[in-house]
């Protein structure tokens, strides 16, 4: 099941990571040696669990971003590893800690780890690699690149809880849904771009740059991606279509949809959402109501919107490979839709 959402402005070549993976390449093998050294333990299930997840395929792009902004401002030190190795755990800890509270089966196409070893040892390994990203902070000496990862550790929390208040509640507006997803998943990625300049030296002015660039791209992201678990194909997703309807999340096309229905249609939504009623016909008929209203396409332009200014942050800054690497990815996150 699925729908195909067509961008209004297609490209003849679709956007790539291809360089900034290329770019960053040399030092994500380091980065990806201190994941292993480091998500290590004497506790034999802390290792199982926590490169059952981190080798699971992910596209490793949150600690790509602060390689390239350290590198962007000629940042030939050693300190971007160890935070972007940090970064990296941030988010699998997240990701850990995610698949408990929303009680997910799968993850990237397998298992996750709680259905494997059990919620208790998902949120502990968690916990465990959380204090390994803030060891690292801390032996890289930056008081600033502490304070940022740390705010955003608290910030991602925050989110956790801020979803749970919203969960299956039709009445939640796009406001609150973007506060969700700012904290959610935004700010790891504003983080991620502005300890870059922070381990380089540079001025504050760049240094919000890439905080408002990786602020805007982590939205961008998001948006697209709750577009996909209604438009998408399952083996993009690494998960089923209609997952986020079964689990009776609010995200935007839903939020669209509601608002735009009929008295009839916006019970079929309560009946769904906060029912629980997620059959199959539900889910066909979710996503006849969300073609009906566009809401897969407007949830997109609402991407596109935040690309651009992801895109406006960076345009200061001086050309560059790594410039035009970062601009790529806001086309590449967008994209995926194709």
């Amino acid at each position: 099941m699925g729908v195909v959402i067509p961008l209004e402005e297609n490209k003849n070549k679709l956007a790539s990571i291809k360089p900034l993976v290329d770019l960053t390449k040399a030092d994500m093998e380091r980065v990806n040696q201190l994941i292993l050294s480091k998500a290590g333990s004497d506790v034999q299930m802390i290792p199982e669990v926590a490169n059952h997840l981190i080798s699971s395929g992910g596209k490793r792009l949150r600690p790509m971003l602060t390689l390239a902004a350290a590198s962007l401002f000629g940042y030939r030190g050693e300190n971007h590893i160890k935070l972007a190795t940090s970064v990296e755990f941030m988010h699998t800890a997240t990701l850990l800690h995610d698949d408990v509270v929303d009680e997910s089966d799968l993850r990237r196409g397998k298992s996750t780890a709680r259905t494997i070893w059990g919620n208790q040892a998902s949120v502990l390994v968690g916990d465990f690699l959380l204090g390994q990203a803030f060891r690292m902070m801390v032996e890289v000496g930056s008081l600033e690149a502490l304070d940022v990862l740390s705010s955003a550790a608290c910030v991602i929390a925050e989110g956790e809880v801020l979803q749970l208040s919203v969960a299956k509640n039709m009445e939640t507006t796009e406001d609150d849904y973007l506060s969700v997803i700012r904290a959610k998943t935004a700010a790891l990625f504003a983080a991620a771009a502005e300890v870059g300049p922070i381990v380089a030296e540079t001025n504050k002015s760049n240094r919000n740059a890439l905080k408002s660039y990786g602020m805007n791209l982590g939205l961008a992201f998001q948006l697209v991606d709750d577009a996909l678990d209604y438009g998408g194909k399952a083996a993009d997703l690494g998960k089923n279509i209609g997952d986020d309807f079964r689990e009776g999340k609010i995200t935007l096309p839903v939020i669209l949809a509601y608002r735009r229905g009929t008295q009839d249609e916006r019970a079929f939504w309560r009946d769904a959402i906060e029912g629980g009623n997620s059959s199959d016909a539900n889910l066909e008929k979710a996503l006849g109501l969300i073609t009906k209203y566009g809401t897969l396409n407007d949830t997109i332009q609402r991407a596109v919107h935040y690309g651009t200014i992801a895109r406006d942050a960076l345009a200061p800054l001086p050309d560059s490979p790594w410039k035009s690497a970062l601009i790529e990815v806001i086309d590449f996150c967008i994209e995926r839709v194709n």
